[in-house]
């Protein structure tokens, strides 16, 4: 009986941990989608007249329809379950694909844009929900390897866009669309293992991380907030690398449009990387206020590549961040773990969408070398991490 009982539990734990990788595939394939977007924005400009201002428009649609509803969704989440909320946030990225392929006016592209956002909203806080749930109780593990994935997509998304939609056009779009039916098959057995194991009564005892002493609840919301700070500098720095990177190294270095993404593909990719190193609170002050020397010198660098070389090095930075500052605010607040999750993701969509529309704005007074030299002054409110409480392991 005892040997069948541990076949049971180590079955469970390759179990959880194939949930584990798929979900975090399923976040590869979502974010691949979504980060295509900014990978096509000097196509769409060049082929629609576009100012960077209207680029900065695109991007904010996008991204505060990723947003706006994220905490709602995780706080539905928090409370009810059921097999299909997964697989139905493929319907509105699949009908956004679609519009978007046959897109003949701003308007449409807007529209379009927050289909995709919509379908990412309701991905993002549950699809963390699977992988706390299938953590076996090491969620800084699991927020990494499911961010890993998430950080994966940002990196695929130019690579494919250069190599599928940049030669044919804008209908070359509807190639993604195998990809969103692809994971709304997946999503479905994920959605089925979630509600199984919801109804599965099992308490485990596990380690799990708390401050080093009682704070008051006014007091954890100030750390949250110190958080949300952070977030900020953060996603308005990552932003403005996302969506302006491609004509910044057009405009100073004179490379195609395929070669800008390709240079933006190595940026990407060193987040993928740097996401593993994601921890507590020493990395998150690393992650954020040690990328500022680098951030700071990349307008500065002469020859392309040694921009490249700096871009790998503070992607590989200050990726680490997110999954640090999202596990972080989920043992302050142990109990909502989806809303605390809904609002993280939709603070990292909602922020970095304002800062692509600033930003967009600032280049169309200035330059985009301008932006630049501003942007990477962000990464300095690093500092104030310095403020948040140790924690120990209980």
């Amino acid at each position: 009986m005892e040997l069948i009982k541990k076949t049971e539990e180590s079955n469970e734990e390759r179990t959880a941990l194939g949930i584990l990788l798929t979900i975090s595939f399923c976040h590869l394939l979502d974010d691949t989608m979504h980060s295509m977007l900014p990978a096509i924005y000097p196509m769409l400009k060049s082929e629609f007249g576009l100012s960077f201002f209207q680029v900065g428009i695109i991007t904010l649609v996008l991204q505060l329809t990723s947003s706006i509803i994220q905490p709602f969704v995780g706080l539905y989440a928090d409370k009810h379950h059921g097999w299909w909320q997964l697989p139905v946030s493929m319907v509105f990225t699949l009908i956004g694909i679609f519009m978007l392929s046959y897109a003949d006016s701003f308007l449409v592209i807007l529209v379009s844009v927050s289909l995709f956002g919509l379908g990412s909203s309701i991905f993002h806080p549950q699809g963390s929900q699977v992988a706390q749930q299938a953590s076996g109780g090491r969620n800084g593990l699991a927020q990494s390897i499911f961010q890993v994935g998430g950080n994966g997509g940002f990196a695929a998304g130019p690579l494919f866009a250069a190599l599928i939609v940049i030669p044919v056009g804008l209908s070359g779009v509807r190639w993604f669309a195998v990809v969103a039916l692809l994971l709304a098959v997946i999503l479905i057995f994920i959605g089925k293992w979630h509600v199984k194991q919801l109804k599965v009564v099992r308490k485990r005892s596990r380690a799990r991380w708390t401050t080093a002493k009682s704070y008051t609840r006014h007091q954890i919301y100030g750390f949250v907030f110190i958080l949300f700070v952070l977030m900020f500098s953060k996603n308005f720095y990552t932003e403005s690398m996302v969506s302006y990177f491609t004509f910044f190294l057009i405009e100073k270095f004179g490379v195609s449009i395929q070669t800008s993404q390709l240079c933006l593909f190595v940026f990407l990719a060193a987040e993928v990387v740097g996401t593993l190193l994601g921890g507590r609170k020493y990395v998150i002050w690393f992650s954020i206020f040690g990328a500022a020397p680098f951030t700071i010198m990349l307008p500065y660098v002469g020859s392309l590549a040694g921009t490249i070389i700096l871009s790998a090095v503070i992607g590989l930075i200050i990726a680490s961040a997110f999954s640090a500052i999202l596990v972080y605010a989920t043992d302050l607040m142990p109990n909502h773990i989806g809303t605390i999750a809904g609002i993280f993701y939709g603070l990292s969509f909602g922020l970095g969408g304002l800062g692509s529309t600033f930003f967009g704005w600032l280049a169309d007074q200035t330059s985009i070398l301008f932006v630049f030299k501003v942007s990477t002054l962000l990464p300095l409110l690093g500092i104030i991490a310095v403020y948040l409480p140790k924690m120990k392991r209980e």
